[in-house]
């Protein structure tokens, strides 16, 4: 270790003398010699320097007197074991031996304008004139620098909150204290700060929201609902729970208060003159809602609803009643209608044409129309006081109060039925039932409150009593019969047929199917009521027909053997359903007594054997009479070809002999035909070239005359076109030099006007008396001055004599 050593200015060092156990400080600028018994525990080390607006933190710092350091008795300084000091700007300063330097020196916080700090005491000190005690808050605001304390812990940095315009801050206190309008607040206390600008909360407060405004205007106000019992901004006293309306009447913009609660925004109810609403549970003139009364507002009016008022059916036209209308009215209490009262339950009508609009106390149960009904059309009116109901057709017809429509429901076959004859879709009920019974046919309608049954026939269009309905018909089809399978309404009344399949036994045991067609038909008296109702006894007449004539076929199958069935089945079938008279005659119908049914005829479509072995004994006769019928044929084709064949042979002899003469005479023709043949080509051969050397001479002359022609009229043609271009040439000529002598005289006539005005304008800028005092000059001025003018020669003579220059320019000024 040196024994000297140089400290520098504002350095310093730590000497421990081991003799006396104390350590000192040593400052520069020095050279200090270290002695046997000292020793430096810290070398040359620049002191702490603080600048300006700076501090630092000193722990275990010395203790002071008067600035001055307080040493103990055997000579060491004295420290503040445990505790802080913090040292502002000042001059450099060593750390004396057991002080350090907590830190970095730092800058003095700056606390912005509408900034602050909130500061804690962690210990008991007094600050100025106020005592503050470990764990008080408060706070310092800017702007301006803070210097720090030891007793003090800088929390946080609050700022200011910005309150706009329309809105409000929201604040809450921490514990009771009295805010900067000194106004005293509980520990969790809210309120509103409503003013524009900076607002810097105080220790004992905290920020909960930013409350904005709501804007009022004529169509909107605002549903506020009490939180708890408060004042409002208005100076009104509202009760927990309370709600109500705040709109422009009160106020443009609306803050809402801790203590009120938006419910929502009400939009205006707007009302035209035909326009009416009403409003349930209206508030009364005391501002409290009048609970289950009703209060009607007419238009033109426009309002707000208020809370706990609702609209029975929202806005509503005023009814407007045609001259074909009316409105079926009741009263739900007691009311004057004109000069009667109507009690509660009443029913009546306003007929129209008129407006109307119904009292709180009037329900409209629906708005009629007269029903406009053709001849062909109704509907059922039930009474409802009565019960009765009643079928109105052909008419129009308006409802009475007592009067409703009534729904005649029919059987589901019914229905299908009548959709499937009429235009489909679904029927209304309240519509009189109308079936269009088709030509010759029969329909059956009961009455069952009367009884009584009436047959309508077609065509005709019949239309169906509140107690009256169809009778449907229930029929046998297919083949062989089975029942229930045809529906229908209107009965068929013929002629018409039906086809059945029929097995029969014959005597020999034979089983066969018949397939027989009846033509059919029901003998009726339209005008007879009762005839007339025969018809409909036999619910079922093609099943009951059909069972009858085949009971009768069986038992007249059963009576023959195959063989005679087979060869008389037309006469057994017929004899068995249609019966024999007295001449052993087949009659013509059969004739069904209980509904008037008439058979007319019976046609044997098929007969078929059902056993295999009679199948089999009728195939091998029929194969057998078909093979006969076959061979016969066969033998007579064979005898009629023969036949044909010789008289085609004779025809074709007959014809060769024929057309051997007839080539005989053609070959007559030919020869000739042949001969003069060659004689005409002898002589036409010779004719022909006789006249073609002829013919050819004359083309050539009249060829080369044409040509001579041509020849002539094309040098003339040439000769006229040279004639054409020379003169077109010569005009064209003649055109371009007028044009080059107009122009030439043009620019020789424009020069000289260039001329003569170039010499008026420079004898005008010079002026008459230069021009004369040029000319009292001498020779020489005079050259310059004819030099001026731009004349370089000029000679005026009569022809004898020359004249002077100088006179003639004189003669020229005073002429001027």
């Amino acid at each position: 270790m040196a024994s000297v050593i140089r400290i520098k200015p504002y350095h310093y060092i730590h000497v421990l003398d081991n003799n006396a156990n104390v350590t000192r400080v040593e400052f520069g600028p020095q050279t200090f010699t270290r002695k046997d018994h000292e020793q430096v525990l810290l070398q040359p080390t620049p002191m702490v320097m603080i600048p300006p607006r700076h501090y630092c933190i000193i722990a275990n710092p010395i203790l002071r007197e008067d600035g001055e350091p307080v040493f103990e008795e055997n000579g060491n300084v004295k420290l503040r074991h445990g505790d802080e000091e913090i040292r502002f700007e000042q001059e450099p300063f060593p750390l004396f031996p057991g002080e350090s330097l907590k830190g970095k020196v730092q800058a003095l916080q700056v606390v912005a304008p509408n900034a602050a700090l909130r500061l804690r005491a962690i210990r008991d000190f007094t600050d100025g004139d106020v005592k503050r005690v470990a764990g008080d808050e408060w706070l310092w605001e800017g702007p301006g620098t803070y210097k720090p304390r030891i007793e003090v812990q800088v929390v946080e940095i609050i700022r200011a909150t910005i309150i706009k315009p329309n809105e409000a801050l929201q604040l809450r206190a921490r514990k009771a204290c009295v805010d900067r309008n000194d106004i005293t607040r509980a520990a969790g206390e809210e309120w509103l700060v409503r003013k524009s600008g900076a607002y810097l909360p105080a220790v004992d407060e905290e920020v909960v929201n930013t409350v904005k405004a709501h804007v009022l205007t004529d169509k909107k106000a605002l549903h506020l609902r009490a939180i708890k019992t408060f004042t409002d901004v208005y100076r009104q006293h509202r009760k927990a729970g309370a709600e109500w309306l705040v709109g422009l009447t009160d106020a443009e913009i609306h803050i809402p208060d801790v203590n009120e609660e938006v419910v929502g925004e009400v939009r205006i109810t707007t009302l035209t003159n035909r326009q009416y609403v009403v409003v349930l549970d209206p508030i009364g003139k005391d501002g409290k809602p009048q609970l289950g009364l009703k209060q009607l507002r007419k238009g033109p009016v426009s309002f707000f609803l208020r809370p706990g008022e609702r609209l029975e059916q929202g806005i509503q036209s005023i009814q407007v009643l045609g001259s074909e209308e009316a409105l079926l009215l009741r009263a739900r209490e007691a009311v004057k209608e004109g000069e009667t009262t109507k009690q509660p339950g009443d029913r009546w009508m306003i007929y129209g044409p008129c407006d109307y609009v119904p009292p709180v106390e009037v329900e409209i149960v629906e708005k009629r129309r007269a029903i406009a009904l053709d001849q062909t059309e109704g509907i059922y009116v039930r009474d409802i006081t009565t019960g009765k109901v009643r079928a109105v057709i052909g008419q129009s017809y308006m409802l009475n109060p007592s009067e409703e429509l009534w729904e005649k429901d029919l059987p589901d076959t019914v229905e299908e039925l009548l959709s499937k004859r009429g235009r489909g879709g679904a029927r209304d009920k309240t519509k009189v039932v109308s079936f269009r019974a088709p030509h010759n046919t029969a329909v059956q309608i009961y009455d069952y409150k009367d009884k009584k049954a009436r047959v309508v026939f077609g065509p005709e269009l019949v239309m169906l009593g509140p107690d009256e309905h169809f009778t449907v018909l229930s029929l046998s089809g297919d083949k062989p019969k089975r029942p229930h399978v045809i529906k229908d309404i209107a009965l068929q009344l013929g002629p018409d047929f039906m086809t059945d399949v029929v097995t029969v036994e014959t005597a020999d045991h034979a089983r066969l199917s018949l397939k027989l067609s009846y033509n059919w038909y029901f003998a009726v008296e339209k005008t007879d009521k009762g005839d007339a109702e025969k018809i409909f006894q036999v619910p079922d007449f093609v099943g009951d027909g059909c069972k009858a004539i085949a009971s009768r076929v069986r038992g007249a199958v059963a009576q023959a053997s195959f063989d005679d069935f087979h060869k008389k089945s037309a006469r057994i079938i017929r004899s068995a359903v249609f019966g024999v008279d007295d001449k052993d005659k087949i009659k013509s119908h059969f004739h069904f007594a209980a509904n008037n049914l008439v058979i007319t005829n019976i046609d044997i479509q098929s007969v078929e054997p059902v056993d295999q072995r009679t199948r089999d004994s009728l195939q091998k006769s029929v194969q057998l009479a078909i093979e006969i019928t076959t061979n016969s044929q066969e033998a007579s084709a064979r005898h009629e070809a023969a036949r044909l064949e010789q008289e085609a042979r004779g025809r074709l002899e007959r014809q060769q002999i024929t057309d051997q003469a007839e080539a005989e005479k053609a070959r007559k023709r030919l020869l000739q035909l042949q001969a003069q043949s060659a004689a005409v080509e002898s002589t036409g051969q010779a004719t022909a070239e006789a006249k073609a050397r002829a013919e050819a001479a004359q083309i050539e002359g009249e060829a080369a005359v044409e040509m001579a022609k041509l020849k002539a009229k094309s040098t003339k043609i040439r000769s006229e076109a040279d004639l054409e271009d020379l003169q077109f040439k010569q005009e064209a000529e003649i055109a371009h030099r007028r044009a080059l002598d107009e122009l030439e005289l043009r620019k020789a006539k424009t020069l000289a006007d260039i001329e003569s005005g170039k010499f008026n304008s420079t004898v005008s800028a010079i002026g008459p008396d230069t021009i004369a005092a040029i000319a009292q000059a001498g020779p020489e001025m005079q050259a310059k001055l004819l030099a001026g003018l731009g004349i370089k020669s000029l000679l005026i003579t009569d022809g004898s004599s020359p004249i002077n220059l100088f006179n003639t320019a004189q003669g020229l000024v005073s002429n001027k």
